[in-house]
């Protein structure tokens, strides 16, 4: 989020008057004076007016996090430590999750305090893609690859389900790397489509949702995400 918007969300003052106090240095983020309205306000940053902390908790917050391994997508931590100890906003036990990942999976998850944006983002009515890179145990000769690609293009059976997948799409960098957009969401997706053809995935990353990626962000760390992004959904 632009300072001059937080600003403007955090104290109610219109946007010419948060010009002004910027002007005048009233303004630190992370005990440094900042003039400049554009700057990037992230999930970790103090922002200060005349001394005093200010915070958007009241409204609604959209949190991109770099989901590390070893970390479970709950509200309690059951055996391992869950991934909202990793974002330091306030009332994070406000947040919820769009998308769950397995605690092994590493990679892109969206948090908010909206409702109906979660709802939006996970609807399977809205086809939003995303996009895997994963590991097999087996390497995968050229034909299996070409018959994969091909069979996840037109929908594929899983074990206990009624309905085909959507049509996915399913590339390979080598033997054993493969990327996966899928436009839906069922249980273990991935591991059990490659299951399907007689693979195990070892590894797995979910590199983007929609248009947004992890561009600029670290494992473990999170940031908010822009207007522009918040209103793809």
């Amino acid at each position: 989020m632009r300072l001059d918007k937080f600003l403007s969300k955090a104290t109610g003052l219109s946007r010419s008057e948060c010009k002004k106090i910027l002007h005048r240095g009233e303004v630190t983020i992370n005990d440094e004076i900042n003039k400049n309205g554009s700057t990037h306000i992230g999930v970790d940053d103090e922002v200060l007016w005349a001394g005093e902390p200010l915070s958007v908790a009241d409204g609604n917050r959209y949190i991109l996090l770099y989901k590390p391994d070893g970390f479970e997508c709950t509200l309690k931590a059951k055996e391992y430590p869950i991934v909202t100890e990793l974002i330091a906003v306030p009332e994070v036990s406000s947040l919820r999750i769009a998308g769950r990942l397995d605690v092994d999976t590493t990679g892109a998850l969206l948090l908010s305090d909206d409702g109906a944006w979660l709802h939006r983002v996970t609807s399977p009515k809205r086809h939003q893609p995303k996009r895997y890179e994963l590991t097999l145990a087996d390497p995968m000769t050229a034909d299996e690859q070409a018959n994969a690609i091909k069979q996840v293009a037109n929908g594929v059976l899983l074990e206990g389900d009624d309905v085909k997948t959507r049509p996915a799409q399913l590339s390979f960098s080598d033997e054993t790397h493969a990327t996966l957009i899928l436009t839906e969401g069922k249980y273990h997706q991935v591991k059990r489509m490659m299951a399907y053809f007689g693979n195990k995935v070892i590894e797995l990353h979910r590199a983007s949702i929609g248009a947004i990626n992890l561009d600029g962000l670290e494992m473990g760390e999170c940031r908010f995400l822009t207007a522009e992004e918040v209103v793809q959904f």
